[in-house]
């Protein structure tokens, strides 16, 4: 699982500062969980972000950014609560979920939004 900087973010999922217009720059469909050290919610998610990076290697990446540390690309995104979660379909435009989500949640997201199986 791959933390993000503000430079790799903008490398890996959006460039938000050249585009106005969302323009993925991903390879495949992506999670991204916006989190911090502190946040208790977000200690539940860890590991279920885990297991699904195992469970769907090579077919989406899941990257992980600490709020506390990228005050400026959580400003971005207008983040207000903890976990925020991004998913990114590879085609579309991504829909954020707020709060810590089961597994069979992400997993519905994964199929339904994601379009992954």
């Amino acid at each position: 699982m791959v933390h993000l900087t503000q430079e790799t973010f903008k490398e890996k999922v959006f460039n938000y500062e050249k585009n106005k217009d969302w323009k993925f720059e991903g390879d495949k469909p992506a999670i991204i969980d916006f989190y911090a050290d502190w946040c208790g919610p977000c200690k539940m998610v860890a590991p279920v972000l885990e297991e699904l990076a195992k469970e769907y290697e090579g077919k989406l990446d899941i990257f992980k950014v600490n709020t506390e540390d990228q005050q400026e690309l959580a400003a971005a995104f207008g983040i207000r609560s903890i976990p925020s979660i991004l998913f990114v379909p590879k085609d579309d435009q991504p829909q954020m979920s707020m709060g810590a989500l089961p597994k069979e949640s992400f997993v519905k997201a994964i199929e339904d939004v994601l379009k992954v199986k």
